[in-house]
């Protein structure tokens, strides 16, 4: 860290002496983290495998961005899941790196170390978000993110950045769909955001080839896939949907003669409480319409809005969930649509479903494979997050519970659920029907012997 500003703390009789030193930490970042360094916006996701020396990175950037603070009492935190894991990751790192500068002092008990020109960095177990509750932050690492809950980010850490515009970086490595693989996603769709992912052939030989060799042996194809080649579609083994196969799905793309032959069928998923949302979704065929999404709403607030998206699309058929609030279906069948209400617990068509919830998203799974989807880490998120069981307790397929994936830190999958919804019973096409019933009415066979 040669040639970095540093503030000296108060001499003196209060006043405050500051000088430029060149301090020499030790730290020589290698060509990957050079590049990262150069690229880093204010947030920042990075993939990196294991032992790769991501954390080292970080540790050295909040240090570089502790020296050069001169805002009023400077804090910078070091979060991982557990605060015996931030110990274990970051403590002794942090201290043998700035141990060269002057002045620093560190506190063992609350693990936070004091610069000369009074910024703090400070570590952080994300099982306990009471401890960051109310403090600010001039930036932030979250450290192995796939492990956190999404609550910790989105209602703790980012307010705690936002009167003081602090920056914030996410490192890890693949776990399945969770909390770091939204933010990658979400990290390279947004402009505003940097995201980069690095395997084991990225990083400048950080471990030795004849050792990557013996892992590629020693592991099972999944975990060398997951630990070092940072592949998100290899990361659980019993997820229904692939974030390659969904991810494929947003690629692909059809002529309208592919899908303008079928039913136009609405899912509705209605939301229960908290930050669920309700969601409509559009499918015909292999083909997304698209899907709206109505965080907070009430139900026949709701219920109009159905109308009005079946006003203006013609769908032959809506489905609705009705496990929470039944009066948005009677509301939309009321107001004169073809809608037929779903209970996402009731029985299966065929047995070896425990219920329908696990038929119809079994069913939306095998659509995912041929279909095409609008481009959104959201409903990516939600079409991966679910796990299953082939076989539970009586003998058939169950689809993780809502409430076991709340309990992993998991929201709602409320996008996938509406389009889980289209799948609910078989769907014949409005044209097809009339054309149906005026055979049935127009042709009589005995009536033309007389």
């Amino acid at each position: 860290m040669t040639g970095t500003p540093m503030a000296t703390g108060r001499t003196g009789r209060g006043s405050i002496a500051r000088r430029t030193v060149d301090v020499e930490t030790g730290y020589v970042p290698r060509r990957w983290q050079s590049k990262i360094a150069r690229a880093l916006k204010r947030f920042s996701v990075i993939v990196a495998h294991r032992r790769s020396g991501k954390s080292v990175f970080v540790i050295n950037k909040l240090i570089h961005e502790a020296l050069k603070c001169n805002k009023q009492m400077p804090r910078f935190g070091y979060i991982a899941p557990f605060l015996k894991q931030a110990r274990q990751i970051a403590w002794e790192y942090i201290k043998h790196y700035t141990r060269p500068i002057p002045g620093m002092r560190y506190h063992e008990q609350s693990m936070r170390c004091t610069f000369p020109n009074g910024a703090v960095i400070e570590l952080y177990g994300a099982d306990n978000p009471d401890a960051l509750r109310g403090l600010y932050f001039d930036g932030v690492v979250m450290d192995e993110v796939a492990d956190m809950r999404p609550n910790v980010w989105g209602e703790v850490v980012r307010p705690a950045l936002a009167d003081r515009k602090g920056f914030a970086i996410f490192i890890g490595t693949p776990r399945g769909i969770n909390l770091f693989s939204e933010l990658y996603y979400r990290a390279l769709e947004d402009p505003d955001w940097y995201a980069d992912l690095f395997t084991v052939n990225d990083t400048d030989d950080a471990l030795p080839a004849d050792e990557v060799e013996r892992a590629k042996r020693e592991m099972t194809d999944d975990q060398f896939k997951q630990e070092l080649l940072c592949d998100f579609h290899a990361a659980t083994e019993n997820c229904l949907m692939s974030v390659h196969d969904v991810e494929a799905a947003f690629e692909r793309k059809f002529h309208v003669t592919a899908y303008d032959f079928a039913p136009k069928i609405m899912g509705v998923d209605v939301a229960w409480y908290g930050n669920d949302r309700s969601v409509i979704a559009k499918v015909q065929g292999v083909q997304s319409h698209g899907h709206r999404v109505f965080p907070g709403i009430d139900p026949m607030e709701l219920a109009a809005n159905v109308a009005v998206e079946a006003d203006q699309w013609k769908p032959d058929m809506i489905f609705v969930d009705v496990g929470y609030a039944p009066g948005v279906c009677s509301r939309v069948q009321q107001l004169g649509y073809n809608a037929i209400g779903v209970h996402f617990g009731e029985k299966a068509g065929e047995e070896r479903f425990e219920n329908k919830r696990a038929e119809m998203w079994w069913a939306l799974a095998d659509w995912v494979k041929e279909c095409s989807l609008p481009k959104d880490h959201a409903l990516l998120n939600d079409l991966c997050a679910p796990t299953y069981t082939m076989k539970n307790r009586r003998g058939k397929i169950q689809l993780e519970s809502k409430d076991d994936m709340r309990a992993r830190g998991m929201p709602s999958p409320d996008l996938a659920d509406a389009y889980a919804l289209t799948f609910a019973h078989p769907v014949v096409p409005a044209a097809m029907r009339e054309a149906t019933d005026h055979c049935e009415t127009a042709f009589d066979p005995y009536e033309m012997e007389n």
